[in-house]
């Protein structure tokens, strides 16, 4: 069973490199799959548990709002009784989030967009961590192509969502995103070419696996 774990800066194409990459490879591609069925097993509602998850438009602030769960839900198997509008608090959101990674990565296989699965699944045996990244200025220009908004705004939208996805990292798990040492391949996929990196990723992950 493959399993790719892919940190992808705004504007590098991740949502689109990744589904094509687990495609290739036959296992599934999670990305907001992951908070889905967080959301499940915790009682919230998926709106609730997204406000927690790495991509949230306001980064930081909105990572560590509380949440409310349900009087009773399931954790681990084990029914746990709790009083209403019990907080959930960031740091259980995050937890339930590494289980459902590496439960996955165990059963199925999968490529993991994003969620700092290069560090969750550091010691996963096979597991190949990528990075794709790019200038700022290359990245602006291609949100702004891909999502059809000017110029000034693809730079708000891509300097919010690098902010956001590098607080999540550094928050729970006291690292940089950026830092090469976490990954087996670094991809400027803004000049690459999007089936070229589908190659390599696929090809890289199959001589690991």
């Amino acid at each position: 069973m493959q399993v790719v774990t892919l940190s992808a800066t705004y504007g590098t194409g991740g949502s689109v490199i990744g589904p094509a990459v687990a495609e290739r490879l036959g296992v599934p591609f999670l990305d907001r799959a992951i908070p889905g069925a967080v959301a499940q097993d915790l009682g919230v509602t998926l709106e609730e548990a997204l406000a927690h998850d790495d991509r949230a438009e306001r980064g930081l602030a909105r990572l560590l709002l509380g949440m409310t769960r349900l009087p009773s839900v399931t954790w681990g198997g084990v029914e746990a009784h709790l009083p209403p509008s019990a907080p959930l608090t960031p740091e259980e959101f995050t937890q339930r989030t590494e289980q459902v990674i590496r439960e996955t990565a165990r059963t199925t296989g999968g490529v993991f967009l994003g969620r700092a699965g290069a560090i969750v699944l550091a010691d996963h045996p096979g597991a190949l961590h990528v990075r794709l990244d790019g200038p700022l200025r290359r990245r602006v220009l291609q949100t702004a192509a891909f999502s059809g908004v000017d110029e000034r705004e693809a730079r708000r939208v891509v300097c919010a969502n690098d902010r956001a996805r590098a607080a999540y990292v550094r928050q729970f798990y006291r690292a940089d995103p950026a830092d090469p040492g976490l990954y087996h391949l670094v991809l400027d996929s803004t000049v690459v070419p999007v089936p070229t990196c589908v190659e390599l990723i696929v090809t890289a992950s199959v001589s690991l696996g």
